[in-house]
């Protein structure tokens, strides 16, 4: 599958040339595809990473896609898992540019974990995954709800917050959180008298990145690369959608929805625990994706 990139007024008055755009975790992947089609549109780009020699590399690939050649650009060194980093990351933005009129909270690590795996993979996964986007939600919106322009804020989730396959469970658990903070932020949003600011729940497929890549240096032929991602992400939030599930070469919305209804059947149908791994529904799960 293949998408386009639209303008910004087909997408969202908040990617209008000249409005800002902070994204963290900018230096690669999803971050740095992103922060180029938004250059790409006219706005002006926030790249943050903790990966400050990344950081600069990534100033260089932003400029070149910016509209029009008059690129502004600028790199923070952020540590989203540090709250007065963010803290720090809010008012340098201030401080330049006035106001933020998208925020991407897209930092995100994945060192591996077990369910009594070392305490630091749980703290590093939770403060980063889950407790940047807490923390960079809590800090910038306040202003972009009050500046009272269209604004839009995205969260970069995971299919592993949603069906939560078992293999890294801190992950898991960080994801599934990152989506029902999403969830609340934008209930809250949406009954806020006058507020024009949206929130939106990126669930990315298998992407080719840094954080996904394993040590392979060519994309494996069932991944998206990351501008895909992006330019699918773009397309679905012209279309006003909160949940923005990527399908992939891999797997097919299709698949992705049964899967999805089979985890959420494990309720109520009282079912084990991600009974989709169990041996005792083997069969039963397979007749049920080729319905």
């Amino acid at each position: 599958m293949t998408t386009t990139t639209a303008d910004s007024s087909s997408i969202s008055p908040a990617l209008s040339p000249g409005n800002v755009a902070v994204v963290t975790g900018a230096a690669s992947g999803i971050g740095l595809a992103a922060a180029r089609r938004f250059a790409g549109l006219g706005m002006k780009v926030v790249l943050a990473d903790r990966n400050v020699e990344a950081l600069a590399k990534a100033a260089d690939e932003v400029a070149a896609q910016a509209s029009g050649g008059g690129a502004q650009i600028m790199t923070v060194a952020t540590d989203v898992g540090d709250r007065s980093s963010l803290h720090a990351l809010d008012e340098q933005v201030r401080k330049a540019w006035g106001r933020v009129h998208l925020l991407m909270n897209n930092a995100g690590i994945q060192p591996g974990s077990a369910l009594f795996s070392p305490q630091e993979n749980w703290d590093a996964v939770l403060r980063v995954n889950l407790g940047g986007v807490i923390d960079g939600t809590r800090i910038f919106v306040p202003h972009m709800i009050e500046h009272g322009e269209p604004a839009l804020v995205i969260n970069t989730g995971s299919k592993q917050g949603i069906t939560t396959p078992p293999g890294d469970p801190a992950y898991n658990v960080a994801k599934s959180g990152v989506k029902t903070f999403t969830e609340a932020l934008q209930h809250e949003l949406r009954n806020l008298d006058n507020c024009r600011v949206t929130a939106h729940l990126l669930i990315p497929g298998f992407v080719f990145t840094p954080l996904a890549a394993g040590g392979r240096t060519e994309k494996p032929d069932g991944a998206w690369t990351p501008e895909q991602t992006v330019d699918f992400m773009l397309q679905k939030l012209g279309e006003g959608d909160f949940y923005i599930l990527c399908p992939d070469n891999d797997v097919p919305r299709q698949l992705d929805e049964k899967r999805i209804r089979w985890a959420a059947d494990d309720i109520l149908l009282n079912r084990p625990p991600l009974s989709r791994w169990h041996k005792d529904y083997a069969e039963a799960f397979k007749a049920f994706v080729e319905e």
